[in-house]
């Protein structure tokens, strides 16, 4: 009876400790729930680069809308190649069959009011490579009618997806990207920075050592982590407290 009730009382431990995060973006208010998603915020960030025909890639992450917002973000990836004026934009849709969106759009505009944070920015001959390997690697994803919020997949699972499978896309993706950890049957990969290595089961339970993302272990799908190189902690729901990522990308110079 002593043995049930210790593993009842830590079982109820660690969901406090997996949702404390969660539930202060609520209790905050830093994830608004009084929104209209037709009302809400569109407008960009003008994070994307101003001068027209030149290869672009990017990555961008945003609080999802509504209550997902208080667990985790919504990434997508931006590509502009060589000669072309427009941007196009690459993402998974919870309410799209197939769910993968590639089309021309605004690349930094508010995801539903929430801001975008750009977490890469390739320009010139990094990006001109990266274009066509990028859309190949779209062309494959291998879950195109398949979506679910938790643990993946989603669109988290499809942005490190398209990462992993394209040589030199080296992004390290938030903890607060949940579904990132979702390896379609797989239990061992490159984390998305390229730098480590992590073990993931089913994006429900993982751990990950790199150096660019430091220590990081998921719980049920929610991630804690150490970032040594840039100093920080990262927390559910929360995401980092410390020392700012750096912006992925290279040659950046056009």
């Amino acid at each position: 009876m002593k043995i049930m009730l210790r593993g009842m009382g830590a079982g109820l431990l660690m969901m406090a400790l997996l949702l404390a995060g969660p539930l202060w973006m609520l209790a905050s208010g830093a994830v608004p729930l009084d929104r209209h998603w037709s009302s809400a915020d569109r407008s960009p960030a003008g994070l994307a680069p101003e001068t027209s025909g030149t290869p672009v890639v990017q990555v961008y992450a945003a609080r999802a809308f509504g209550w997902r917002g208080a667990f985790g973000v919504h990434t997508w990836i931006v590509t502009r190649a060589e000669g072309e004026e427009d941007f196009r934009l690459h993402h998974v849709l919870s309410w799209r069959r197939p769910t993968v969106v590639s089309g021309v759009d605004t690349p930094d505009r508010a995801w539903f009011g929430n801001p975008p944070t750009l977490l890469a920015d390739y320009r010139g001959e990094a990006a001109a490579a990266l274009v066509p390997l990028i859309d190949a690697a779209i062309a494959d994803y291998p879950a195109p009618d398949r979506y679910r919020a938790w643990p993946g997949p989603n669109s988290n699972s499809f942005v490190a997806w398209v990462m992993r499978e394209v040589p030199g896309f080296e992004v390290a993706l938030p903890v607060t990207a949940v579904g990132r950890d979702y390896l379609f049957g797989e239990w061992w990969a490159p984390t998305t920075s390229g730098s480590g290595y992590q073990l993931a089961l089913g994006g429900l339970f993982g751990i990950s050592l790199a150096r660019v993302e430091g220590l990081e272990i998921t719980l049920l799908g929610l991630t804690f982590g150490v970032d040594v190189l840039r100093p920080a902690l990262k927390l559910p729901g929360v995401g980092r407290l410390g020392m700012a990522p750096a912006v992925a990308g290279h040659d950046r110079r056009s």
